[in-house]
């Protein structure tokens, strides 16, 4: 069965730092793009950090750039997201998204949702930034 498994979500207070994990199951991660994608209470879903397959190419967007960091571990099948000077609008579930890296042309078109959509996703995991 082909799934992705997130986990290391938490209650945080401001400027706290937490680190996600995603896991795939089923499939291995090494010919997949990864994306960190947040969905914020009454907001829509959006991409916050992709990887390229390789792990040498990344994207970030701009509400997080300099504070959270990406990185991938093909052995382990495992993707990572160190998240460091949080804020309570970081709050929301972290959903993480894999997609064949053969679709992908850029990461910043990877943590388009439209590109996404149809890819495999898992389920979330909770984060709440608050005092």
């Amino acid at each position: 069965q082909v799934q992705l498994v997130e986990s290391g979500g938490n209650v945080v207070q401001p400027g706290g730092s937490l680190t996600l994990s995603c896991t795939a199951t089923g499939f291995t991660l090494d010919y997949y793009a990864i994306g960190w994608f947040r969905q914020a209470p009454e907001k829509e879903r959006e991409g916050i950090s992709c990887m390229d397959r390789a792990g040498g190419v990344t994207f970030y967007a701009d509400s997080v750039k300099g504070r959270f960091t990406i990185s991938r571990d093909n052995a382990k099948n495992t993707v990572l997201l160190r998240m460091d000077s949080l804020k309570p609008e970081d709050t929301g579930v972290y959903s993480c998204v894999a997609e064949h890296s053969a679709l992908i042309r850029t990461m910043e078109q990877m943590c388009d949702l439209k590109t996404v959509s149809s890819g495999s996703w898992g389920q979330g995991t909770q984060v709440t930034v608050s005092a």
